[in-house]
């Protein structure tokens, strides 16, 4: 599925970018976490109104965005630097065991399977960082976009499931089930009913 969000954003909530009659924003809730998030996330998932990224920032105060590969603006490899900051990547070797001590900062690629491998191929600060790897989701897992492989998850799910590693499940529950509304809301944008009919129920 493709999002087709207008450049101006007309009859769109500006902040979840969803259609105003389907806005998401009063339903997003507050998920305080100990680890700070950082989304990298490539410029050309910025307008798309199915990027979840753009929900994960909204629902968790220590979660930021920011902007990779737009044209004429080199990327600032400084923001990544930080005392004990992991990368969340599929590719990655390493990964702490529960209960074991968390990294203080992770970083989340935000982009297509290729667009996060060509950003750790061409910034080399990504490459040195510790990586936190995650199981894959299970195969009927619902998503808006099909991802290319086994291990591919939308950003806030793998948001969560580091969170549920790294902090405990009670942390990633509000963020899988803002996921799923999130799912409801873009496929009822697209007039497509997603519950079954009343006869059915």
């Amino acid at each position: 599925m493709r999002s087709r969000t207008p450049e101006d954003l007309a009859g769109r909530c500006p902040r979840c970018f969803l259609p105003v009659a389907l806005c998401l924003c009063a339903d997003v809730p507050c998920v305080p976490t100990r680890t700070e998030l950082l989304i990298v996330r490539h410029h050309k998932e910025t307008l798309k109104s199915t990027n979840t990224a753009r929900m994960a920032a909204l629902a968790i105060p220590r979660c930021s965005i920011v902007s990779y590969g737009s044209p004429g603006v080199p990327f600032d490899a400084s923001v990544l630097e930080g005392d004990d900051t992991w990368l969340l990547f599929p590719d990655a070797h390493q990964t702490p065991e529960p209960g074991a001590a968390f990294p203080k900062r992770l970083i989340i690629l935000d982009g297509s399977w290729g667009q996060a491998r060509r950003m750790v191929q061409r910034v080399p600060a990504l490459r040195r960082l510790p990586g936190l790897k995650l199981p894959p989701p299970p195969p009927d897992s619902r998503r808006l976009r099909r991802p290319p492989h086994p291990e591919g998850m939308s950003t806030i799910e793998a948001i969560a499931g580091a969170l549920a590693h790294l902090e405990g499940e009670h942390v990633a529950e509000p963020l899988y089930a803002l996921h799923e509304q999130m799912i409801e809301r873009v496929l009822a944008s697209r007039g497509r009913n997603t519950q079954p009919p009343a006869w059915e129920a």
